[in-house]
């Protein structure tokens, strides 16, 4: 295992203003705000950051070539130059932290960090899975794709974003806060051995235990992790400002406490995090919250 971030090291905010893989248009504004606040807070953790941003189509100039994959020249166009730039990052002994936009982009954040971490271990919080394929997806978005895609499964022209297909294995990967889960999900993560700890499991063992067990599996064998967190993995209550809500999920606490203890292990190499949408928040209400989880993944604490 590579080692988590040191006060010496560089993090690269990589924007990517794109919300074309997801039903509802807004989450192309969030990096702007998020990273607007957080340079400040990183600024006063004394930690050291770029800035720069991925080259994203203007929604309203695109139009649906595929219903089953949907805006799909857009988001591998998308992805492919994320893929560069992750990429790049890793190569530099940076850490590289993707700021979207929809969950997507993901599928170009892992492409391009594990080309230099060919065991890549992922936690993926969120309240879907994003398993599914042009063959079982039931609206054609591909951010309900992202994951299946890193693992090498779907359409080939997603699946080979970055050039190598199958970046992850699904015995490497724990999703975590699911509650929303198609059925051809729910049958990909049987037939694939995948870790999955829905709601039910954290209400039952508790976020801490759940992290402590993910941890124990992310880190076997592996030479990084990537942290892909999705905002919809929170309780719309917490996290008005997201696309596609699903009630009961993570509370304010639960998430802190997870990256917290992510933190305090040392584990994470790199990390996006997603589908923040202003359009759906209230007085910024999720973005301070994501600035909040990004500051306490990087260290910053109560007391």
């Amino acid at each position: 295992m590579s080692s988590f971030l040191t006060l010496t090291q560089t993090i690269d905010l990589i924007s990517v203003p794109f919300d074309l893989g997801a039903s509802r248009q807004g989450a192309r504004s969030a990096p702007h705000m998020i990273s607007s606040m957080l340079a400040r807070k990183l600024n006063a953790q004394g930690l050291l950051f770029t800035e720069q941003a991925i080259a994203c189509p203007e929604s309203l100039t695109t139009q649906i070539h595929d219903l089953k994959l949907k805006y799909l020249d857009e988001v591998v166009a998308v992805n492919e130059g994320l893929a560069s730039v992750a990429a790049n990052s890793v190569r530099n002994g940076h850490f590289p932290l993707v700021l979207g936009g929809d969950h997507s982009i993901a599928i170009g954040s892992i492409a391009g960090i594990a080309s230099h971490r060919p065991n890549l271990g992922v936690i993926w919080f969120d309240a879907h899975a994003d398993l599914n394929t042009n063959v079982t997806t039931p609206s054609g978005n591909i951010h309900g794709m992202s994951l299946a895609a890193s693992l090498g499964h779907g359409d080939r022209r997603l699946t080979e974003i970055g050039g190598l297909v199958g970046k992850i294995k699904p015995e490497n990967v724990v999703i975590i806060g699911a509650r929303d889960l198609d059925p051809g999900e729910k049958s990909f993560i049987r037939d694939q051995g995948i870790k999955c700890y829905t709601m039910y499991d954290i209400d039952r063992k508790g976020m801490m235990t759940v992290i402590q067990e993910a941890i124990g599996i992310v880190t076997k064998g592996t030479d990084g992790v990537h942290l892909s967190f999705d905002l919809d993995s929170l309780d719309p209550s917490e996290a008005p400002g997201i696309s596609t809500p699903v009630r009961g999920g993570v509370t304010y606490r639960e998430a802190h406490l997870a990256v917290e203890l992510l933190s305090e292990a040392g584990i994470v190499t790199s990390a996006d995090i997603v589908e923040l949408n202003p359009r759906m928040d209230k007085n910024n209400k999720t973005v301070t919250l994501a600035v909040e989880l990004i500051c306490s993944l990087f260290g910053s604490r109560i007391l």
